[in-house]
């Protein structure tokens, strides 16, 4: 179990600690020198039945409030320290609303200095103290009146603690490893260490985890667990691990850093969230409003959005967005601490709900309905109404991290819910995205609206062979991914109610047709097309050839690019579907086999043999149909070729 000080500055938690441990947990130089806490301490006392008292002792002084924030984080019971000739002081008050609201409700009060007043100063003390806990969440805490120097009252401290150890639940171990650094040092022969808390599944040697928001892959070389050398470590654990990675270098991991599984790094400058602003406030909190905000072991400044409210009044709770001037980790229900802008003062705290908010939309009723699921009382809820919420479905991957749960956790869930899930959705890039579940009403709604978009777009375009899903995707409201938009079109192929010819979608009962004399000058015309491949003759020479009318055959020529049957490459120059899924097919190997992903001019030319005339001109179409996107150094494929042209010939691939 871990317990974790709290307290007025000079009220005697470092000297009660020692009493209890015979550690002193000031180790610092200048807490030696100055007789005070500035950094955490740490302390064990071994357990009868095997097992070990934590104690993690936090500075007191307001100047060094946010290291106590720091030592909050993890906390299994809260050993409150009040000296009997001071009674309680302001600390003491901070210190117990941010114990409320970090949630930290077990606990113990110790009624320190006895020794130094008499009876009646005792009396009165015990008097105040129950006065302050009197309507908070720490009413029930007992007080025990002990003294570090004469030994009075320990016993039944040590009693007390022993028997919060044996009736803690501990948390469960499932989901993925994230423990909350606090500490970063270097011994000799050993390397770089790194302490905390573990808050979610547990670690072992030879581990290979993430440093994040850094973004370092490190592996375990050796660990401690509640002060001794073990092989594991379980949450709510204070661990040392001796980490190492290449030219890893100590300075660079800070407080605040999260060592965690690196599924779950996911760097966030932005937090939506459940705030409650201390009763204790003069003025209403307001958008917008500068402050330091403490979660896990990080301290960073921010700005505070509010989602619903012009303000929120002292003592209530709001719905707020967290937006950060540096990243941080953070997941669903963490908790966190927000003081106001010179950090002399706590104005209140709250849980996390989602840690990857969108930037836009934050206050529309459909974002406010995705909070009020995710404040649901189980994931298991939260899936479910989420469900509900989202016409346009649930990443999984996000759910699970967020949640800290591994994906095949959700399986029964979501059986129970009937909800569709498209587990290999492959995006447009060609990439495998995350796993996508949709409730089947939103299903259905998604493919009624998938058909009814691709008729509009017939209505507009009557001589077009279809649209793409890009285009179909810019035409529906809610805007699937286009991955999504696919897997909702091959089941209307499958129920032969949508056809695809190339990259293109049409609806079975679209028929775009030439008349007999397209016909028959197309007829003319395409063998040449053919038999030129990737030199294709100019309308005019190719109109000059046949003995036709040139405007009539670019005429021609345009109708059949946009039934899909050519492409305009440039404003005279056409190439073939088939051909142009080659070259797309070819680029893009190019961009996989080049160590940046850039494809310039001369190896594309070179890879596909197009004329130099030809190499910018078929790249800029490329450009302007989505597949590539130009940039200072060349130009990067954004979409798998075949999303936008079709496969390639198998003869050519």
């Amino acid at each position: 179990m871990i317990v974790g000080t709290a307290g007025h500055i000079d009220h005697g938690k470092t000297s009660l600690v020692k009493a209890l441990t015979g550690v002193d947990a000031d180790r610092l130089k200048e807490e030696k020198a100055r007789g005070i806490t500035i950094d955490l301490g740490y302390a064990y006392e071994p357990l009868p039945g095997g097992g070990a008292l934590g104690f993690i002792d936090v500075p007191g002084h307001e100047r060094f409030i946010h290291n106590m924030l720091a030592g909050a984080t993890g906390i299994d019971h809260v050993l409150l320290v009040v000296a009997a000739d001071d009674g309680p002081m302001p600390q003491t008050v901070e210190h117990l609303a941010i114990l409320e609201l970090l949630g930290l409700t077990r606990g113990v009060v110790a009624l320190t200095k006895i020794d130094r007043v008499d009876a009646a100063r005792r009396a009165a003390a015990l008097a105040e103290v129950r006065a302050l806990l009197a309507g908070r969440a720490q009413a029930g805490f007992e007080i025990i009146p002990v003294s570090s120097v004469s030994g009075e009252g320990l016993d039944a401290l040590r009693a007390h603690l022993h028997a919060a150890a044996s009736a803690c639940v501990h948390r469960a171990a499932g989901g993925a490893f994230r423990l909350a650094i606090d500490r970063a040092f270097t011994l000799d022969g050993i390397g770089t260490v790194v302490t905390g808390t573990v808050f979610d599944g547990t670690v072992a040697v030879g581990d290979r985890l993430t440093i994040s928001p850094l973004g370092l892959d490190v592996r375990v070389r050796g660990l401690h667990a509640q002060n001794r050398q073990a092989e594991s470590g379980a949450p709510g654990q204070r661990c040392a691990l001796n980490i190492v990675a290449p030219q890893l270098d100590r300075r660079v991991i800070a407080r605040g850093e999260w060592l965690l599984a690196t599924a779950l790094h996911a760097p966030t400058q932005r937090l939506d969230a459940r705030l409650t602003l201390l009763a204790s406030e003069a003025r209403p909190l307001r958008h917008w409003t500068p402050v330091h905000v403490h979660l896990g072991a990080a301290h960073v400044n921010g700005r505070i959005a509010l989602l619903q409210d012009a303000a929120v009044l002292p003592g209530e709770t709001a719905l707020v967005q967290l937006v950060l001037d540096q990243p941080v980790g953070a997941l669903h229900g963490d908790r966190f601490i927000v003081r106001d802008q010179s950090a002399r003062r706590t104005l209140g705290g709250g849980r996390v709900l989602d840690a990857s908010p969108p930037e836009r939309g934050r206050r529309k009723p459909q974002r406010a309905a995705w909070l009020a699921a995710l404040e649901a009382e189980t994931p298991q809820a939260a899936l479910a109404q989420l469900l509900d919420a989202s016409p346009v479905g649930i990443d999984l991957t996000w759910f699970a991290r967020l949640f800290r749960l591994d994906e095949a956790a959700l399986a029964p869930w979501l059986l129970a819910t009937g909800a569709k899930v498209l587990q290999k959705l492959i995006g447009v890039s060609g990439a495998a995205g995350a796993p996508r579940a949709f409730s089947a009403a939103h299903w259905e709604q998604l493919a009624a609206l998938a058909i009814e978009t691709l008729g509009r777009y017939h209505e507009r375009r009557p001589d077009s062979v279809g649209a793409n899903l890009q285009e179909l995707r810019g035409l529906m409201p809610q805007r699937p991914e286009a991955a999504v938009i696919a897997s909702l079109l091959d089941t209307a192929i499958a129920q032969q109610r949508v056809l695809r010819v190339g990259a293109r979608y049409q609806l079975v009962s679209h028929c775009v047709t030439l008349s007999p004399a397209e016909r028959q000058l197309w007829e003319r015309a395409r063998p040449t097309l053919v038999a030129a491949r990737l030199t294709p003759p100019q309308v005019p020479e190719l109109a000059r050839d046949l003995g036709v009318n040139e405007e009539g055959l670019r005429t021609l020529f345009c109708r059949l690019a946009r039934m899909g049957q050519l492409h305009r490459v440039r404003r005279e120059v056409f190439f073939l579907p088939h051909l142009v899924a080659l070259l797309a097919a070819q680029t893009e190997a190019l961009a996989h086999a080049t160590p940046r992903g850039v494809v310039t001019v001369g190896p594309f030319r070179d890879r596909t043999g197009l004329q130099r005339n030809l190499g910018i001109p078929m790249l800029e179409f490329f450009d302007r149909a989505g597949f590539t996107t130009r940039m200072k150094d060349g130009r990067r494929v954004r979409q798998n070729s075949s999303t936008v042209f079709g496969d390639a010939p198998v003869a050519h691939a």
